[in-house]
């Protein structure tokens, strides 16, 4: 409890010093709260791609967007330009040299300070876990679309 107390203690003077003009200090507690589960990674808004930013995305063609759901899931439907990476391979899928990626997934490898990759799944949890795997990885810009596919489904009337 008191570990608890003190980390959000810890998160929210980190959110302080981000809001003020320190920059230096301030990209190292960004780093730290945005690498940290406990800070809320995964829900830090710099960290989710809405269903507007995806589509304006995937029209100027500025997306590595990777389906982290099961083969089944994706070949049932998916995101157009998505690539199928299922989330119990990602870790290892990720530290493929970049020829290997692109051979087994006939895409560019994502660059460990890209600022267009994005994951998304059916509603947004396997995708906050792909981001942490990927932060942990040292991707430090990646991204994840919460809506899921079942979002971007009903909104595109599917």
């Amino acid at each position: 409890m008191l570990t608890h107390l003190l980390l959000r203690s810890f998160c929210q003077a980190a959110a302080k010093v981000n809001r003020r003009s320190y920059p230096a200090l301030g990209s190292v507690f960004r780093d730290f709260t945005t690498s940290s589960p406990k800070c809320g990674a995964a829900s830090d808004s710099a960290s989710v791609v809405t269903y507007t930013q995806l589509k304006i995305m995937l029209s100027n063609h500025d997306v590595q967007l990777f389906d982290v759901r099961n083969p089944d899931e994706y070949q049932a439907g998916h995101i157009q330009d998505a690539v199928n990476i299922p989330l119990g391979s990602l870790e290892e899928s990720l530290k493929l040299s970049p020829e290997h990626f692109q051979q087994k997934f006939d895409v560019k490898a994502p660059g460990k300070d890209d600022d267009n990759l994005v994951f998304h799944c059916k509603s947004g949890n396997r995708s906050a876990k792909a981001l942490d795997i990927a932060r942990q990885l040292g991707f430090s810009r990646v991204r994840h679309y919460k809506g899921g596919y079942s979002e971007w489904a009903e909104r595109e009337g599917k």
